[in-house]
This record gives structure tokens, C-alpha cells and sequence, in this order.
């Protein structure tokens, strides 16, 4: 079924499914144009920056880590290096490898339940992951196959799969035995292998034929593929240091949202995959390169649609720096370093699955906290979410309603936006006027 562009029709929907978080969206077509693109995040403000005030600098690491349970590890370490940086201290290799490692445990269970629980029945033909599985069983066990290592992965170093409990401002409590990574080793190396065929997997599913010119951002460190840090550069080639982060970033309220807008000095900008991809390709291990080439991918990436196959790649990287890390893994090494308070201001950047997660933090001398910022992916992504939906909706007005509603779901999936993190989704109304 089609509608002509100038029929008039309200289209409502009352929640999107396989996003984390609640939230609506009000569609505006008018005279065979759209009007109007609205994402009403609606879910109540958490107030996070607020109650962090007044609380220990050692705290932050629990406390910031209860904002997500699907990627916490990037707000306990974005947090940790703003408050590192706010006391001049340096943590060594070790316990930057650790934290790396620990990262990568994150990236393969949020990655991987994105990939086949959330988004691969949208391009499957199924309304979620259940009914998939009767005709996907292999391919279901395979994606739950490789959560499985992610979390043993996070319970390994953090101490338990969600919300870890071993880190801490400067380290860890515990350093993990060479005896324990061996053990762990297997179900890694198993994983790797599992990782390449979703590779290849996900490459055989349809794309529309759709680019937008996104201004990217990401990290970039000085050696390896960005995870939990690096400085900030662009796809217009700004190269900054995370500390100037304030500078370029504006958080702006918009009234239709409980989540604040992000701009890059002035301008809608796009972070997570499809940006860490774009901009170090060239950091890949020569395994996930080639994965991603035989996926059909080039060096750059700006479908959205694509961002799967995107996932898929940084999913192979991440177990094979798990491996790199747990084979070079040594015993008797100090869990962490000792962090001295003082008065100052800090500012912590890492990569979550969805993007990069900015934190600052001003403490006194004691190492109270008297003032907190934290800028979110998702956040950062709401207004490219946004003009991704004009345009597509633009294309595809002459849809059904039960069409365009699927397309519009799949478009903000492409995202995996976490509305939880940002409020601080998808109740669906076009207008049809």
C-alpha cells in the first residue's frame, strides 16, 4: 500500500521497541513536504550532574557507573581519567591495558546485543529477536555466544558483568592472575572466530541506497584503535585535546526533549561507529581490515543503514585486543596508583559503543566534588538523528503508514540510542496536514 504525498493522515505509535530508554517522535507532513521532525524524549530527567556534587571524587566511579547498565564502563572511566587529570596523575601501561581490556569485554556485549538482538530483525524481516530465532537459531546462539564471553570478559577484570566494582580512581582494587586470563582465553579465541562470521553475516542484508554528509567525531590515541582514550579530531580535520572539549561542544535544550542537543560549534556532528570507523580505519588490526572489506566496505562509511557491518568490524577488533592484551598479561603488577587530592578541574574522554562519552569535574581540596558535566552519545547524535528522519521521511512519503513507521524505527536503531544515558523512545506521530 502507498498514500500519495498529499494525503492526510496521523500515524501514532506508542513505544519503539529494541531501543533502551522511552521516548516519541512527531512526524509534520505538509502539502507533499515535511514540516516538522521532533524526537520527544519524554523519559524523566535523572539529574545525575546535580546529586554527583557535594560527593567524593572516589565515589564517581560507582555512582557514574548506575547511569547505564549496558556501557558503564564508559562512564566509570571517562570519569576516572577527568579526575586523574584534575589531580595530575598519570596511571601506568598496566592498568591502561586493564582498563582497555575491560573496555573491550563492554564493546562485545553492548555490540553484540545490538547487532543481533536489536537490529538484525529489522533487516531479517521479524518483529524481534524471539521469532528470529525460529528460523535463525544458529545465528541468535551465536550473537548470545559471544555476549556470553563479553560478560565473562567484564567479570573477569570488573569484578561482575554489570556495574563493575573493581575500578577505582587510579587503577583497580585486584589485578586479575595470568592463570585466570588463560582460563578465559578459550571462550576469547572461540569468540574472534564467531565475530568474523557476523561479519559476514550482517554484509548480505539489503541497504537502502542512502549517504548523508555527516560531520564525524571520535578519539584518535596515538597508537591502537580508539577505546578508552585519545584526543578528539573530526572529519573536517579539527585535532584538539579532550580538555577543550567545552569549547567546541554546546549542550542546548530543545523543548520536545528531556535530553539535551549537542552541537559542534554550532553544528549538528555524529559519534560511534560509523565516526571511530571513518576516521581510523587505519588503526584496524590487519584482521578486522580485511573483515571489512571482504564486507564490501570501503574506508569510510556514511550509510547508517551500514553502521551494522560497522559494529560487526569494531566487534572482531575488540576480541582480538582482548587476546593481544591477555597473551601479553603478567603477573605482580600493582593494581593501581595513589591519587592525591587537590583543588582543580578535570576532563575525561572514552569511546562507549555508541560514541564518545565526555565528563569534567571541578573538586576542592578535600576531593569533593563541587561541579559536574556529562555529555552523553546519544545526546551528541539527537540532532543528526533528526535530519536523518527529514530526509528519509521526505524520500519515502508515499509509504504506508505501517512502512514509514518501520523505516523510521530502523533509522534511529541505526543509532542504538540510549535514552536512559541521554536524559537526563519511540512513541511515533506523523501528521499528515
Amino acid at each position: 500500500m502507498s498514500m500519495q504525498p498529499t494525503s492526510e493522515r496521523t500515524l501514532s505509535v506508542d513505544v519503539l521497541a529494541r531501543v533502551e530508554g522511552e521516548g516519541g517522535l512527531h512526524l509534520r507532513l505538509r502539502n507533499g513536504k515535511v514540516d516538522d521532525v521532533k524526537l520527544n524524549i519524554f523519559e524523566p530527567p535523572r539529574f545525575y550532574e546535580a546529586f554527583l556534587r557535594g560527593r567524593a571524587m572516589t565515589e564517581l566511579p560507582d555512582l557514574t557507573a548506575r547511569i547505564c547498565g549496558i556501557c558503564p564502563v564508559a562512564y566509570q572511566f571517562s570519569a576516572c581519567l577527568a579526575i586523574e587529570d584534575a589531580c595530575g596523575v598519570t596511571v601506568p601501561d598496566s592498568v591502561r591495558a586493564l582498563r582497555r581490556l575491560l573496555y573491550c569485554g563492554e564493546w562485545i556485549e553492548s555490540q553484540t546485543l545490538h547487532i543481533y538482538m536489536l537490529h538484525a530483525p529489522d533487516f531479517l524481516g521479524y518483529a524481534g529477536a524471539i521469532e528470529m530465532a525460529k528460523d535463525h537459531g544458529a545465528a541468535v546462539e551465536r550473537g548470545l555466544s559471544m555476549k556470553k564471553a563479553g560478560n565473562a570478559l567484564m567479570t573477569l577484570v570488573g569484578g561482575r558483568s554489570v556495574h563493575p566494582v573493581n575500578t577505582k580512581i587510579g587503577g583497580f582494587y585486584k589485578m586479575p592472575s595470568v592463570q585466570d586470563m588463560k582460563a578465559l582465553r578459550p571462550a576469547i579465541a572461540q569468540g574472534l572466530e564467531d565475530a568474523l562470521e557476523t561479519v559476514k553475516l550482517v554484509s548480505t542484508f539489503e541497504f537502502p541506497d542512502f549517504e548523508r554528509p555527516y560531520l564525524y567525531l571520535s578519539l584518535r590515541p596515538e597508537e591502537g584503535y580508539p577505546i578508552e582514550g585519545g584526543r578528539v579530531v573530526t572529519s573536517r580535520g579539527d585535532n584538539w585535546d579532550v580538555q577543550e572539549f567545552t569549547q567546541h561542544i554546546e549542550e542546548v535544550h530543545v523543548a520536545q526533549s528531556n535530553a539535551l542537543h549537542g552541537l559542534l560549534d554550532g553544528e549538528p556532528y555524529v559519534v560511534g561507529p560509523l565516526a571511530r570507523y571513518s576516521l581510523n580505519f587505519d588503526r584496524l588490526s590487519p584482521m578486522a581490515q580485511q573483515a571489512a572489506r571482504e564486507a564490501g566496505l570501503g574506508e569510510t562509511c556514511y550509510n547508517p543503514f551500514k553502521s551494522i557491518i560497522v559494529r560487526a568490524v569494531e566487534t572482531v577488533e575488540a576480541f582480538h585486543e582482548a587476546l593481544r592484551i591477555i597473551d601479553a598479561w603478567t603477573d605482580g603488577l600493582e593494581p593501581s596508583v595513589p591519587v592525591v587530592p587537590r583543588v582543580g578541574e578535570g576532563f575525561g574522554a572514552t569511546e562507549a559503543p555508541r560514541g564518545v562519552c565526555f565528563h569534567r569535574y571541578k573538586i576542592d581540596e578535600t576531593g569533593l566534588v563541587t561541579d559536574a558535566q556529562i555529555v552523553p552519545p546519544t545526546s551528541q547524535n539527537q540532532p543528526s538523528i533528526e535530519a536523518d528522519l527529514r530526509e528519509l521521511a521526505q524520500e519515502w512519503m508515499w509509504m504506508s503508514d505501517e512502512d514509514l513507521t518501520l523505516r523510521a524505527e530502523v533509522a534511529i536503531r541505526n543509532y542504538d540510542p540510549c535514552i536512559s544515558c541521554s536524559v537526563h523512545f519511540l512513541n511515533l506521530t506523523v501528521d499528515r496536514g
